[in-house]
């Protein structure tokens, strides 16, 4: 007689025993995001350029019972991706179950005065070393027919932002890589979805835009009329990167207090 599966919600969103790399882990989302990996049952493998902030999180993570390991890792240098993906199959034993790519970089200025020198930083960041990690471990993933991948990116990447054209655009690609990766990968078990956050309240989004006239306009034109917090964000995170969203791929979900709307 074949076994009942247990679909109880504390089932499906459980993920004991499950491994999990996740990036920019040492502030705002991402280290809010490894924090509720880590409580879920997790075991993380965080990476990010700030060494002491990253390992701080692990620590916290450690005192709360939880497992993980910090192994250091810069965006926007092809050689520690590289080394970050060696370090982290070294660990785990292959690749890991699930990839959550939280870390970015924003410059918030008019597009007449960018430079190409901040064109190459947010693209390497926010895209092609995101992009560049995921090459390395899909091999196994696929080999494994299972993993999940979910990748934060940007409402400003969906409906554009005034002042971050280019950062805007890097968003965009990564909804759009996420989407097509989830076509190419589904038949082997793997689903792709991406978070879209609005303005949160993080170290990014604060050095960015702070205290003035143009943040309280932004506050006053999100519906919920407040800036979202990074647990927020990160349950959204966490959640697809569970069981209970096996048959969900290739979506990108905002979270975004209302200011964005989509059908």
């Amino acid at each position: 007689m074949t076994e009942t599966p247990d679909t109880s919600w504390r089932a499906v969103t459980d993920l004991a025993g499950k491994s999990v790399v996740i990036t920019g882990c040492a502030s705002g989302i991402g280290r809010a995001a490894a924090l509720q990996f880590a409580s879920a049952g997790a075991t993380v493998y965080a990476g990010d350029r700030n060494v002491a902030d990253g390992e701080a999180t692990i620590a916290q993570i450690r005192a709360g019972g939880g497992r993980g390991e910090f192994i250091e890792l810069d965006l926007g240098d092809g050689a520690t991706i590289d080394a970050f993906v060696d370090a982290a199959v070294a660990q785990i034993g292959g690749a890991p179950d699930i990839i959550a790519n939280v870390a970015g970089l924003d410059r918030v200025m008019p597009f007449l005065e960018n430079t190409p020198e901040v064109w190459d930083l947010l693209a390497q960041v926010n895209y092609i070393g995101p992009v560049r990690m995921i090459h390395r471990f899909l091999p196994d993933m696929i080999e494994r027919r299972k993993g999940k991948i979910v990748m934060v990116a940007s409402d400003a990447g969906r409906v554009g932002s005034m002042g971050e054209t280019f950062y805007a655009g890097t968003k965009g690609a990564v909804i759009a890589f996420t989407k097509s990766l989830a076509r190419e990968t589904a038949r082997s078990g793997i689903t792709c979805n991406c978070v879209a956050p609005g303005p949160t309240d993080t170290p990014l989004f604060n050095g960015t835009i702070p205290e003035g006239k143009l943040r309280d306009a932004l506050i006053k034109a999100i519906p919920l009329k407040r800036l979202a917090q990074p647990i927020e964000i990160a349950h959204t995170i966490v959640y697809l990167s569970t069981p209970a969203t096996d048959f969900m791929t290739g979506q990108v979900v905002s979270v975004s207090g209302g200011l964005t709307m989509h059908g």
